[in-house]
Parts: structure tokens; sequence; C-alpha cells
């Protein structure tokens, strides 16, 4: 596009003033640097992009990291639960009777006695 904004290339008359000729020339000037500035432009947004894309695919990638191994800590969790309550279930089962017989023994074998603050009257 250059070219065709190029006096040269307008086919000009040859005795335009130098005012204009100048004039002309800065125009072609401004225009090829707003091309090269808007190539750029291009050009670093295409760059920014493929750097977003390439931190997202990290950031994916160490997320299923983390949520993987949070996945095996609640299996962890899970195990553990279900050991302690196993240890839970056997200590209930193993010492039910000796309980039993403690509270029916505290019931049933009652000593009546006076109370120590208790003043026999008269």
């Amino acid at each position: 596009t250059s070219t065709l904004l190029h006096p040269s290339a307008l086919n000009l008359r040859t005795d335009l003033s130098p005012v204009f000729k100048c004039f002309l020339s800065r125009v072609v000037t401004c225009a090829g640097k707003n091309r090269r500035l808007k190539q750029a432009k291009e050009e670093a947004q295409a760059e920014i992009e493929q750097y977003r894309l390439q931190r997202e695919k990290e950031f994916k990638t160490k997320e299923a990291a983390a949520l993987g191994s949070h996945g095996n800590s609640a299996v962890e969790v899970d195990r553990d639960t279900a050991e302690k309550m196993n240890r839970i279930q056997a200590s209930y089962r193993s010492n039910r009777e000796a309980v039993l017989t403690e509270l029916l023994r505290c019931i049933c074998d009652i000593q009546p006695e006076f109370h120590a603050n208790y003043r026999v009257a008269g």
C-alpha cells in the first residue's frame, strides 16, 4: 500500500511546489508509520495470546496435580476414619460387660448411711 501513496506512483505533475511535495512525503511517511504500528500491535497481541495460553496450560497442569493429590488425601482420610471406627467398636465389645456389671452394682448395692451434716434433734 505504500507504493500507492508514494508521490511518484500517483503520476503527479512535476511542477508541484516543494512545500506540497514535502507534505505528500510526510503523508506517505505517516501512513507507513501507522502501518508499522498496526503491524507491531497485531504481533504483540499474538504474542500476548500465545503467552496467555501457555500460562493457562501450566495452571491447568498444576491444578490437576493439586486436585489429584487432594483426591488421594480424601481416600486416606476415609481409610483412617474406618480404622478408628473399627477400634472404637472393638473397645465397645470388649468392655461392654464390665461396664454394665459396674453400673448394676452401683445401682443395686445400696448402703444407707447418714449424711455427714445430719444432726439428731433433741
